[in-house]
């Protein structure tokens, strides 16, 4: 067992990338080392749910980056507030065992709220006038201040988006050395999102995600060289801690998923519209999703969609699943019933979904002509849009907006993880930490808390 634990969370992790990783391969190559296999699906938020709390959605109830709550009949798409997970995290578990363990939470979805004794995510300010002042929620709160003083205010518009780029990542990893500097969490969470942008944007093996990893690895060698001096500190404050002197953490980098390479994109909601099952309200000249007359709508995310059928009708549900069965770039389309194979089934998922073939992705545009796209189509806007949308990352200066072509995308994931290259990878810095074979991305919580004797 191990007195202190440094989990990273990192999308987009091959094993093959170790080859251009020297500071990652010098902490992890004399650990052990394992294939990590997603659940279905598999995408950020449900990764994450299921690598903190040892469960898959149908129990914590995370069943994709957004959700559709019917008796609100309300969309909401990267959801802040930690009520949402319905079960205990590592977190929850490690008090609950022994109240003088201590956990971070550096950047997981789903923060605000959670119950870590450290906490960092972004929450920008909403101003009477309509403008966002940039600031991050904190546990303490008095937390986010104190670093802005040392490292100024989190760079939000790196984190996602046409701008994003590794000072984003160099904000997070600084943030969390000064954090462990005066915490020394037993357990520190830390998402480390770097991967994800350029394997989506121009594909997993582009020059631009090779870049990618040489520019995270310095980053991952900073912070293990932040951490293990602070971690050596004899004098904490948190808690009183306890910590000795010359602790050495032990550290597990578990990949999310992987993104696979993609040259077809999908529209449920157009197929959808002309099946005449999807409606439209025209507001100042744009169509705008009409959620209350619509039989049937498709909330996607990235490589399935979750499609809501009103009051669960079954001839619509038949209509549904002959109209996607032998659509390109679809691979299966499952029942709300037959849920349980991927352990889906649960109140907040669709009534059918819509999975795609590994080499396709799925796009929310609804409208057939862009110039009646609502005006939030061609803006990053990732809360007002039904959906993700990977296109934000094609930001064009001169229209001063994202394009709308789908297309463009070249990387994507979600899908079940069938074939090896759809595999992440487990890594440990210690050998005899957990055996080397295939694991579930629910097997991690188990492996940090057996470290505490859980």
């Amino acid at each position: 067992m191990s007195e202190y634990v440094i989990l990273l969370s990192v999308p987009g992790l091959r094993r093959q990338d170790l080859a251009v990783m020297p500071r990652l391969t010098a902490l992890v190559g004399d650990g052990d080392c394992g294939d990590l296999v997603a659940s279905f699906p598999g995408v950020t938020c449900t990764v994450q749910a299921n690598m903190t709390t040892g469960l898959p959605p149908s129990e914590h109830g995370v069943v994709a980056n957004g959700f559709f709550f019917r008796d609100t009949n309300r969309v909401e798409m990267w959801t802040s507030p930690n009520s949402c997970i319905e079960r205990p995290q590592l977190w929850d578990l490690m008090h609950q065992h022994d109240p003088k363990l201590t956990a971070a939470a550096w950047f997981p979805l789903h923060s605000i709220g959670a119950g870590a004794d450290v906490i960092c995510w972004p929450a920008p300010k909403h101003n009477p006038d309509g403008t966002e002042s940039l600031w991050c929620y904190s546990t303490p709160e008095s937390l986010y201040p104190e670093l802005i003083e040392k490292l100024g205010h989190f760079p939000l518009q790196h984190f996602w988006g046409p701008f994003a780029n590794i000072k984003s990542t160099e904000w997070i990893v600084s943030s969390a050395i000064t954090s462990a500097e005066r915490f020394k969490p037993n357990l520190f969470y830390v998402y480390l999102s770097h991967l994800d942008y350029a394997a989506q944007k121009e594909g997993p093996d582009s020059p631009a995600a090779l870049r990618a990893l040489t520019e995270l690895d310095e980053q991952i060698g900073r912070l293990v060289d932040g951490f293990m001096q602070a971690y050596q500190d004899p004098s904490p404050e948190y808690r009183g801690g306890g910590i000795k002197r010359g602790a050495k953490p032990l550290w597990l980098v578990a990949s999310e998923y992987v993104i696979t390479p993609v040259d077809h994109v999908s529209y449920p909601n157009r197929l959808l519209r002309e099946a005449g099952l999807l409606k439209v309200t025209l507001e100042n000249r744009r169509e705008h999703l009409d959620l209350m007359a619509s039989k049937a709508w498709a909330l996607v995310d990235h490589q399935f969609s979750h499609v809501f059928v009103r009051d669960n009708d079954p001839a619509i549900l038949s209509q549904v699943s002959k109209l996607f069965a032998n659509q390109l770039g679809i691979a299966e389309v499952v029942a709300h019933t037959e849920l349980d194979k991927y352990e889906l089934n649960h109140e907040l998922a669709g009534d059918v979904v819509l999975i795609s073939t590994p080499n396709s992705w799925q796009a929310y545009y609804w409208w057939f002509d862009d110039a009646l796209a609502p005006e939030f189509a061609r803006t990053v806007d990732i809360h007002r849009k039904p959906g993700y949308d990977p296109v934000e990352m094609f930001w064009d200066p001169i229209a001063k907006g994202i394009p709308l072509d789908a297309t463009l995308v070249r990387g994507s994931h979600g899908a079940p993880a069938r074939e090896p290259n759809q595999r992440g990878v487990l890594l440990c810095s210690e050998r005899g930490v957990f055996v080397e074979q295939p694991m579930a991305d629910t097997d991690v919580a188990d492996v940090v808390l057996r470290q505490f004797g859980i």
